[in-house]
């Protein structure tokens, strides 16, 4: 019964579909290049970029040489990126620029290859979930950075270079915060070299963009870790001169090393972060600052008193935190 009623259905998608295909045959036989062209524009003003697509491929494949051949390739461009096919505006913008390398609207097909992945994450992610684009893959970032600066440095007087500037700016604020949490990933892990090495790309390659402050402070805390005296005493001087409002500085001055890092607890993951916590506390960094920057920095464990969690009473044990309790060393 049930594999009867599955080849009728395919019977019936099929003659849909064929039926679709000679209905589209049918109203653009014999028709000739303007018709194609003209149907493909009525289509893009009502937003139906799917048809749009389809009526400019066949303008495409019947004049390749024709008239309208450079600007249904441009329209196709725009045509795949409103359709959310990012990939092949991308590469239909490619395959104008290396054909018409001389056209008066190369500079268009440049700002669209930029704006093919630019608008990636807001259109899939970003418009229904409340996502840091910040935390995930910067690849696309990148190419689109990319993209805009070829297109400011091939054609600066482009009336996209403007708004091409503009996203610029936004798609560098946003590599320079990936650095950044992927500086603090590392803090967590106690990887403390890898965490400089990004935060200091930071500083030195993304100068005025708004991660600089907390890549300098996480300069001054890993080169405390690291026990390296005078280059945290450098850091933490630019940071003082730059960012004196930083959370990290106290009311005199003084570097406030964080001795917390992140440690889901069961309770935690289990509920999503809603009961339970994500924070352990634990001996990573000094506590306090020699007074002589030629010595090395000391370790000072906190003490802590950590009460045992109702999970691992009810669970005699197996679950939750069992409580500990750390002294203090000089």
């Amino acid at each position: 019964m049930n594999k009867s009623f599955l080849n009728i259905f395919f019977v019936l998608f099929s003659l849909i579909l064929l039926t679709s295909c000679s209905s589209n045959e049918d109203e653009f036989a014999n028709s000739g290049e303007e018709t194609f062209y003209d149907a493909a524009v009525n289509s893009l003003d009502v937003s139906n970029w799917p048809r749009a697509i389809d009526i400019l491929q066949q303008l495409e494949a019947q004049f390749p040489f024709g008239t309208y051949a450079a600007q249904a390739q441009l329209e196709l461009v725009y045509a795949y990126y409103r359709n959310s096919e990012p990939e092949a505006a991308r590469t239909t913008a490619d395959r104008f620029i290396r054909l018409y390398p001389d056209n008066a609207n190369i500079d268009y097909a440049y700002y669209m290859k930029g704006m093919s992945f630019y608008s990636e994450d807001g259109r899939i992610l970003g418009r229904y979930l409340p996502t840091d684009p910040s935390k995930r893959d910067p690849g696309k970032a990148r190419e689109s950075f990319a993209d805009f600066s070829q297109l400011l440095s091939l054609y600066p007087n482009s009336p996209y270079a403007p708004d091409a500037r503009a996203r610029m700016i936004y798609l560098r604020n946003l590599l320079a915060a990936y650095e950044i949490h992927v500086a603090e990933f590392y803090i967590q892990r106690q990887a403390y070299l890898s965490a400089l090495n990004r935060a200091r790309f930071v500083v030195e390659n993304y100068q005025s963009t708004p991660a600089v402050p907390r890549a300098l402070e996480i300069m001054v805390e890993t080169y405390l870790r690291l026990g390296l005296n005078d280059l945290a005493d450098n850091s933490l001087a630019i940071l003082k001169q730059n960012h004196p409002a930083s959370p990290t500085l106290d009311a005199e001055g003084n570097f406030i090393v964080s001795t917390q890092i992140t440690d889901p607890s069961f309770l935690y993951s289990m509920s999503f972060g809603l009961v339970g916590s994500n924070k352990k506390d634990t001996p990573l960094a000094p506590t306090r600052r020699p007074t002589r920057t030629d010595t090395p920095y000391l370790f000072e464990l906190p003490v802590l008193e950590e009460k045992r969690s109702w999970l691992n009473i009810i669970t005699f044990g197996a679950l939750g935190n069992p409580g500990t309790t750390a002294t203090s060393t000089p």
